[in-house]
């Protein structure tokens, strides 16, 4: 079955017409920089022109430039001139980048002796586009980009360009997930060749890669593409190991969700599928995404397929507080039958079970119990949560009248409790 045709008014249009509609979508005259402050022969290329011909640019794109020599040296004039920032993302290679106005614009130096050369080095026919600026403005292809946007296709430029830089390996999947693209058989062949390159890549660019590959609209097809390629080999759990269910239509189980829900569960869910705990670690991920990774899959281990019926109260407490905004994901992994009243539960603020606290907070119950701050104090107040989460506290005049019954059995246990016999080291 051929790929669905990508829809694009520019595409569409006669091929005398595309560059004036391309020049028109990208609108070159609300950059924060005039294309004549650039050298002559620059040129826009990459993911601004893909999105413009497919109708799908936003209004603040980020822009890659081609320029014939001295990128890093026109960056830098740039920023003085305009009051932006310069970054230097490759010296060696003359590549720098200028933030100015919230705009990014990358610029690089021409490789090769002229631009349709330096586009045959790219790495996907489809970001191998480029609109020539300047006074008779050009639409350059020479791999055949525009052919492959119109069939939904993705094809790589060449081989050896994969593999001289391998996160293009999995740029690809994140790129046909976003768009929706099928990736072409020549080139899938490629990836499961060279999927062992990957870990050549440096860690944070894999992890940006991942970071917007499980956002993607078809990032179930991508997960299955990834597993099946085992580009993510050595950082995915083993299979033994592995704490979730199947990775593939998550979408479709979370038709629940709104909208909100879903940008927040199935990212986390994908990522927890597909990383392990030290994978997560070694590619760098931030220590709050780490640690919600961790919590979750901890939680998806236990599930007795019960929808955790089997869990004690506290333990189920504590499943709630843990999880907290992130539930939405485990949810997603019970029963369909429990599905809808958990997430009604969860969305009501006042479920004290789904959105457990103590009715009474630290400062009260030490001003009125004359408790000092500590463990004692945080035990007091998971208890208390505890019997409020479980209908067992009618007031706050209840509540505290169970905090005081804790602590006295509390002081008692621990003047039964046998005295501790000194060491002998």
């Amino acid at each position: 079955m051929p790929p669905p045709a990508a829809e694009g008014p520019i595409l569409e249009a006669e091929p005398t017409l595309q560059t004036s509609l391309l020049l028109k979508a990208v609108a070159p005259e609300q950059w924060p920089v005039p294309t004549t402050a650039f050298p002559a022969g620059s040129a826009l290329v990459g993911g601004a022109v893909r999105d413009a011909l497919l109708g799908r640019l936003s209004p603040t794109p980020d822009l890659d430039l081609i320029v014939p020599d001295g990128a890093l040296h026109t960056a830098r004039q740039l920023a003085k001139s305009y009051g932006g920032a310069c970054v230097v993302l490759d010296q060696a290679r003359d590549m720098a980048r200028l933030v100015v106005q919230g705009w990014t614009i990358d610029l690089a130096r021409q490789e090769g002796p002229n631009l349709e050369a330096d586009l045959q080095r790219r790495d996907y026919r489809i970001n191998a586009i480029a609109l020539e600026l300047g006074s008779s403005p050009r639409l350059v292809d020479p791999t055949g980009g525009l052919a492959d946007l119109k069939a939904g296709l993705l094809t790589a430029v060449g081989e050896h360009n994969l593999i001289d830089d391998p996160l293009r390996l999995l740029r690809g999947i994140r790129i046909a997930a976003e768009l929706g693209f099928t990736i072409a058989t020549s080139t899938w062949s490629l990836l499961q060749r060279h999927s062992h390159r990957l870990p050549h890549a440096a860690p944070e660019r894999i992890q940006a890669e991942l970071t917007k590959l499980v956002q993607a609209p078809a990032a179930d097809q991508a997960m299955d593409q990834l597993r099946s390629s085992q580009l993510l080999q050595p950082w995915s759990m083993p299979d033994a190991e592995a704490a979730v269910g199947p990775g593939s239509q998550l979408e479709q189980h979370s038709s629940l969700l709104t909208t909100e829900e879903r940008q927040l569960a199935l990212p986390l869910l994908r990522l927890t599928q597909l990383l392990s705990d030290d994978g997560l670690k070694q590619l760098r991920f931030s220590r709050r995404q780490i640690h919600r990774c961790c919590q979750l899959r901890r939680w998806l281990s236990q599930d007795d397929g019960q929808s955790f019926a089997s869990l004690t109260p506290e333990e189920r407490l504590r499943l709630h507080s843990e999880l907290a905004a992130d539930l939405p994901a485990l949810i997603l992994q019970l029963p369909q039958a429990s599905q809808g009243q958990w997430l009604e539960r969860w969305r009501n603020p006042d479920d004290r079970l789904f959105h457990p606290r103590s009715p009474l907070d630290g400062n009260t119950l030490q001003k009125e119990l004359n408790i000092a701050p500590g463990p004692l104090l945080g035990r007091l107040l998971r208890h208390l949560a505890l019997e409020q989460a479980f209908g067992r506290l009618s007031s706050q005049k209840v509540a505290l009248a169970t905090a005081r019954a804790w602590l006295q059995d509390e002081g008692q246990a621990s003047a039964d409790a046998p005295a501790s016999r000194p060491r002998c080291d």
